[in-house]
């Protein structure tokens, strides 16, 4: 089982920035094509249901 990773509240210079900027890459990503796949639905449904 994993271990918890540990913060230094008093220090946030200890903080992990390359994980932390990789788990907000990856959000912005799955932001960005959830959108694209919004729009996408929506044209389809414009299309095949009017």
């Amino acid at each position: 089982m994993a271990t918890l990773p540990t913060y230094d509240t008093k220090n946030p210079a200890a903080m992990d920035y390359p994980e932390h900027e990789r788990t907000y890459s990856g959000f912005l990503a799955l932001f960005k094509w959830g959108t694209v796949a919004v729009v996408i639905l929506l044209i389809l449904m414009a299309f095949f249901l009017l």
